[in-house]
């Protein structure tokens, strides 16, 4: 049964407004985002297809896969994408007592710091299954976090959805300032590796440009 929803409505965006789903922008700008990595040939199969469109988009990295793939992280900084908090082990925060998410968030920035070598100023955070407590998300707002959200969600984590079925999720509900999730994961790959260069070149010739989140 599905549990989320591929494009956020006007009633949500209006009801959560603490919460970034989209940019609004007068350049005609989308903003593709990566959940989940890094993970080991996958990220680097994204990093491939950005490069090749010299798209920049936002990756929200799971502290721990950071720490167990570092030389893939470095390649994502090297390449010049956003860096984004998506906590240290992917936890569900309806789930999860606040401080101990609020640790878990923190951790995640420490990885980042510690394999930039920067102060982490840039701020950015996705909860995981975009479930998060009022409680936490201002605590991580007082962090200085901006917390983005999403205005599509491709849904290639779906097994029970086909490739097509995905790259339709993209291509139907973009909008200037759309806010796109993928997952750059072992469980999205069937449907990311289909969907996620044909969507770029409909939405290119859509004449939509692509920046990353900041």
């Amino acid at each position: 049964m599905k549990t989320y929803w591929v494009k956020t409505g006007s009633i949500i965006k209006r009801f959560f407004k603490g919460y970034v789903w989209d940019v609004p922008n007068n350049s005609n700008t989308i903003y593709l985002t990566f959940d989940d990595g890094p993970t080991p040939e996958i990220t680097e199969w994204v990093l491939g297809i950005l490069k090749q469109h010299d798209i920049k988009a936002t990756f929200f990295c799971i502290g721990n896969n950071i720490e167990k793939h570092p030389d893939i992280f470095k390649k994502v900084v090297e390449q010049g994408h956003s860096i984004a908090n998506h906590t240290f082990n992917h936890i569900n925060g309806w789930n999860t007592q606040n401080d101990a998410y609020l640790e878990n968030t923190d951790a995640c920035e420490k990885s980042i710091e510690r394999h930039t070598g920067t102060i982490y100023t840039q701020k950015l955070f996705r909860p995981p299954y975009g479930k998060i407590k009022s409680a936490q998300a201002a605590e991580v707002r007082k962090r200085g976090y901006k917390i983005i959200m999403w205005d599509v969600l491709s849904a290639d984590f779906d097994k029970t959805i086909t490739p097509q079925k995905c790259l339709a999720n993209v291509t139907k509900n973009t909008r200037q300032g759309s806010v796109i999730i993928f997952h750059d994961s072992v469980k999205a790959f069937p449907n990311l590796e289909y969907a996620l260069p044909k969507a770029i070149n409909y939405l290119k010739g859509k004449g939509f440009n692509f920046a990353a989140l900041d």
